[in-house]
């Protein structure tokens, strides 16, 4: 069964409250969601896979741990999960990027599938989804779905912010994802936004509207 954990670490509590803030600015924006995302992604990858590996220290010979094969990908939800990717590369630079693209329908809420280009050992990664908020988590549900159908076995879903509605559609759709956050927020609201939440994070990193 998958698990939700909630990462309460006081740096991302810290720049989690100047991400929300209405006057910070698309620069700082970018800096501090991807800061946020690096930060966070030491959680996630708490137990990936390791093997023992032998080196040669200016010493002597030692066995030591590394990543198993390096097999990781890290797949953005577009447009708002791209935010997210750069800061995880910085921890993890052999990580294979994927790209699907869902957006919202803005009268059914309901997510539509517009791209999707994944690594084509897909199957064989440890994949790594992130979004920055999980609102009604239809998109992040229909995004595992569509890794599911190509292959991925081992999927990991990551979000800055969160909504309790967000969580429970994902964990009842795929109840074996483990599904990471920064914050869990009060409820949506009509619109579907998350309260307090942040906005649009999409427009908010790219300074659209």
């Amino acid at each position: 069964m998958g698990k939700v954990t909630q990462i309460t670490h006081p740096l991302i509590l810290h720049k989690l409250a100047l991400i929300r803030d209405k006057n910070t600015g698309s620069k700082d924006f970018r800096e501090l969601v991807e800061e946020v995302a690096m930060l966070m992604a030491y959680e996630v990858t708490r137990d990936v896979q390791m093997e023992e590996v032998e080196i040669e220290t200016p010493i002597c010979v030692t066995k030591c741990k590394m990543l198993a094969g390096k097999k990781m990908a890290i797949v953005p939800i577009l447009r708002a999960g791209l935010g997210m990717v750069d800061g995880m590369l910085r921890l993890i630079p052999a990580a294979k990027v994927g790209h699907i693209g869902l957006y919202r329908d803005e009268e059914t809420l309901q997510p539509v599938e517009y791209f999707c280009k994944l690594p084509q050992d897909i199957e064989e990664r440890e994949v790594i989804v992130t979004d920055p908020m999980l609102a009604t988590g239809g998109s992040a549900a229909d995004a595992i779905t569509l890794l599911k159908k190509r292959g991925a076995k081992n999927i990991r879903l990551m979000c800055l912010i969160s909504a309790p509605e967000g969580i429970k559609l994902v964990a009842d759709t795929h109840p074996d994802i483990d599904i990471y956050v920064g914050s869990i927020d009060e409820k949506l609201n009509e619109k579907g936004y998350i309260v307090p939440g942040l906005g649009d994070a999409g427009d908010r990193l790219f300074g659209t509207k």
